[in-house]
C-alpha cells in the first residue's frame, strides 16, 4: 500500500496544478474548483488503490475531473460559463510583467472561449493550455483520434471566426 501511495502521490504532485486549472477555467468559483479538485483525487486514488492497472493516469483525472463539473452544473442547474474569476490561478513567484502578461492572456483566453461548445472548449484547454496529445484526449473523451482533430479543427475554426 505504501508503494501504491508514493506512486499515487507523485501523480498527484504532476497533475494537480492542470487539473485545478481545468476545473477552474470551467466554474465560477475558487472555492468549487477547489472542491472539484480535491474530489477528483479523491475518487482517482479510490479507484487507483483498487486497480493500479490505470493506463493513462491524466487523461483518467481529466475525465473525473470533466464529469465533476457536468455534475456541478447538473446539480446547481447552472449555466456553464467560463470563469471572469483567473487571478488565483496566476503563479504568486511570478515578477509584475509577468503577472500581467499572464492575466491578460487568461483573460484572452476567457473571452475566447465563452460561447464555445463545451467539448471544444475542452480540447483547446487540454491541448493548448495543459499540452496534452491528441491521442491523450481522445482517451479522455472515449473518441477516435480523428474525431479530436476533427474538434480542434472545428474550435480553432470558430475561435478564428469569433476573433474577427
Amino acid at each position: 500500500m505504501d508503494n501504491q501511495r508514493k506512486i499515487f502521490s507523485s501523480i498527484y504532485d504532476k497533475y494537480v496544478n492542470k487539473i485545478y486549472r481545468f476545473i477552474f477555467i470551467k466554474v465560477s468559483s475558487q472555492e468549487i474548483a477547489e472542491d472539484l479538485c480535491s474530489e477528483t483525487f479523491l475518487r482517482g486514488w479510490q479507484v487507483f488503490k483498487e486497480r493500479r492497472d490505470i493506463e493513462n493516469p491524466p487523461a483518467f483525472l481529466y475525465q473525473i475531473a470533466r464529469n465533476l463539473v457536468i455534475d456541478h452544473y447538473r446539480e446547481k442547474g447552472k449555466v456553464k460559463i467560463v470563469s471572469a474569476e483567473y487571478s488565483r490561478i496566476i503563479d504568486p513567484k511570478t515578477d509584475l510583467e509577468g503577472k500581467a502578461i499572464l492575466s491578460s492572456d487568461l483573460d484572452n483566453i476567457r473571452t475566447a472561449l465563452v460561447g464555445l461548445k463545451e467539448e471544444y472548449q475542452d480540447v483547446i484547454i487540454w491541448h493548448y493550455l495543459d499540452d496534452l496529445s491528441v491521442p491523450e484526449i481522445a482517451k479522455i473523451l472515449d473518441k477516435s483520434e480523428g474525431a479530436v482533430r476533427v474538434s480542434l479543427h472545428r474550435a480553432l475554426k470558430t475561435l478564428k471566426n469569433k476573433l474577427g
